[in-house]
C-alpha cells in the first residue's frame, strides 16, 4: 500500500473514530438522564418536580425524542443510507416495540397520558408544514421533453401497485383489516406512493441528481404523489361523510380547490412580484405563507378531509423559480425537519406495534406478500413502461428502483388510513415496515444498478 491510500485509509477511519464519540455521547446522556429520573419518578412516596410539571415533562419527551432519532439519522447517513431511515426507526424505538418491550415503565413514564396530546399536536403541525414544503416542490416542468415517457412511467408505476394494492386487500382482509371497498382502495394507493423528499435527497447521495434518469424519477414522482393525494382526497371525502352530507362535502370540496387555484394562485404570484421588487418587505412572506399553509389545512380538516390535504394543495399553487420563495422554504424546512418531524415520527413509532403479528404464520406471510408485491409491481410497473417509451435498458431498470422509494410519504398516508379506520394496526405497521425496507434499499440498488449499466442517461446534464 503507498503513502497516498495510507493517508485515505487512516483520514477514513479517523473519520469513524471521530464520529463515533458524537453518537454514542448523547446515547449515554439519554440513558443516564432515564436511568436517573425514572425510578425517582416511579416511587410512591417521593414524587419529584418533573414528575408533577407537565410542562417539563413535555419538554424532556421532546428532548428525548429529538436526540434518539438524529442520533440514529447521523448513524443511517454514516451507514450510506437517508438519515431520515433512522429518524423513523427512533420513533419506533421509543414506542411499544422498542422501549415498550425493553423498559415498559420508562416508556409509560416518558409518554403518559398528560404528555401524548400535546405531542400529537406538535406532530400534526410539523407533518402539515413537512407536506407543504412538498407542494412546493411539486414541479413537473423539467421533463416536458419527455412527456411520453412521463406518462407511461407514471402510468406503469401508480397503475400496477394501486391493481396489486386492491387485490391484496381482497384476498387478505381479514389479516390486514381492510374490510369494504374503501379500504381496498386505500392500500392501493398506499402502494403506489414515491417519496419525492427522500427521492431527491437519495438522488443527491448517489449523484444522479440533475441527470436524464434522476430529473425524469422526480417527474414521475410529483405526478404520481399528486394524483395519489388527490385519489386520497376524493375518498376521504367519500367515506368521512354520511349519505345525508355526503353532497356537501364533495362540493366543499370542490369549490376549496377552485378557490384555491382560481384565486388564491394568482393572489401569491402577486404578492411574491411585490416582494421581489421592494426587498423591504421580504420578511412578510414567511409569516404570509406559513399562515396560508396552515389555514387551508384547517379549511381541509372543517371540510371532514385530513389537514395535510389543504396544505399540500396550498404549496402546489406556490410560486416557483424565486429566490425569495426558495429562502422562505429552506427557513420552514431548517425546523420543521430538525425539530417537528421527529415528534411525528415518534407518533408513528407509537402507533407500531410488532406484537400485532402475534404468533400466526399467517400475518408474517401477508408482511412478505405486501412487501413483495409492493416492490415488485413498482420495479415492473415503472421499468416496463420506460422501456416501452424507448427509454434505454438500464435507465428503465434505474427508474424501477428509484420510484420503489416510499419514505416519510407513506407514513403519512399510512397514519391516515389508521385514523380513518381504513387500515388496523397490524394493516398499519405492515405499511410502515414496508415504507421503512423499501426505502432503505433504494440507495444501495440504485448505486448497484449505475455501476453495472452505465450510459448517457445517468450523466449529469449541462446547466
Amino acid at each position: 500500500m503507498d503513502s497516498g491510500q495510507e493517508n485515505a485509509v487512516g483520514a477514513v477511519a479517523g473519520g469513524r473514530r471521530a464520529l463515533w464519540p458524537r453518537l454514542v455521547a448523547p446515547a449515554l446522556a439519554v440513558g443516564a438522564l432515564l436511568v436517573a429520573l425514572v425510578p425517582w419518578s416511579l416511587a410512591p412516596e417521593e414524587k419529584s418536580t418533573v414528575d408533577s410539571d407537565p410542562v417539563a415533562r413535555l419538554l424532556l419527551a421532546v428532548t428525548v425524542v429529538l436526540v434518539v432519532c438524529h442520533l440514529l439519522g447521523a448513524l443511517c447517513a454514516r451507514l450510506g443510507h437517508p438519515p431520515v431511515i433512522g429518524e423513523i426507526l427512533g420513533g419506533v424505538a421509543l414506542g411499544p416495540s422498542g422501549l415498550g418491550l425493553a423498559w415498559p415503565a420508562a416508556r409509560d413514564w416518558l409518554f403518559p397520558p398528560t404528555v401524548l396530546p400535546a405531542v400529537g399536536l406538535a406532530a400534526q403541525l410539523g407533518l402539515v408544514t413537512f407536506v407543504f414544503l412538498v407542494g412546493c416542490e411539486l414541479r413537473v416542468d423539467q421533463v416536458r421533453a419527455r412527456r411520453r415517457a412521463l406518462g407511461a412511467v407514471v402510468a406503469g408505476a401508480t397503475g400496477l401497485p394501486f391493481v396489486a394494492g386492491v387485490a391484496l386487500s381482497v384476498l387478505a382482509d381479514d389479516v390486514l383489516g381492510t374490510r369494504g371497498p374503501a379500504s381496498a382502495v386505500f392500500l392501493g394507493v398506499a402502494l403506489s406512493i414515491t417519496a419525492l423528499p427522500v427521492l431527491a435527497r437519495i438522488l443527491t447521495d448517489v449523484d444522479l441528481a440533475g441527470t436524464p434518469v434522476g430529473t425524469l424519477a422526480l417527474g414521475c414522482a410529483a405526478v404520481g404523489d399528486a394524483l395519489a393525494w388527490g385519489a386520497l382526497t376524493v375518498l376521504l371525502a367519500a367515506t368521512t361523510a354520511d349519505h345525508g352530507s355526503w353532497t356537501t362535502t364533495v362540493v366543499l370540496t370542490v369549490a376549496f380547490v377552485a378557490f384555491v387555484v382560481g384565486c388564491v394562485r394568482p393572489a401569491l404570484d402577486a404578492v411574491v412580484r411585490r416582494v421581489v421588487s421592494r426587498p423591504s418587505s421580504r420578511h412578510l412572506l414567511l409569516p404570509l405563507l406559513a399562515a396560508g399553509a396552515l389555514g387551508a389545512a384547517a379549511a381541509t380538516q372543517l371540510i371532514g378531509l385530513h389537514p395535510v390535504i389543504g396544505a399540500f394543495l396550498f404549496g402546489t399553487v406556490v410560486p416557483r423559480h424565486s429566490g425569495v420563495v426558495d429562502r422562505v422554504d429552506e427557513l420552514l424546512r431548517g425546523f420543521t425537519v430538525t425539530v417537528l418531524l421527529p415528534l411525528f415520527f415518534a407518533g408513528v413509532g407509537l402507533g407500531v406495534s410488532l406484537g400485532a403479528f402475534g404468533s400466526s404464520p399467517a400475518h408474517w406471510l401477508v408482511f412478505v406478500a405486501v412487501l413483495v408485491v409492493a416492490s415488485a409491481t413498482k420495479f415492473v410497473g415503472a421499468g416496463v413502461a420506460a422501456g416501452l417509451a424507448g427509454a434505454p435498458r438500464g435507465e428503465a431498470v434505474c427508474l424501477g428502483v428509484l420510484l420503489n422509494c416510499r419514505g416519510v410519504t407513506e407514513l403519512v398516508v399510512a397514519s391516515i388510513g389508521l385514523r380513518f379506520h381504513l387500515v388496523d394496526t397490524f394493516g398499519f405497521t405492515v405499511l410502515v415496515l414496508v415504507a421503512l425496507l423499501t426505502t432503505a434499499a433504494t440507495g444501495p440498488a440504485t448505486r448497484w444498478v449505475t455501476s453495472r449499466t452505465p450510459g448517457p442517461w445517468a450523466r449529469r446534464l449541462p446547466a
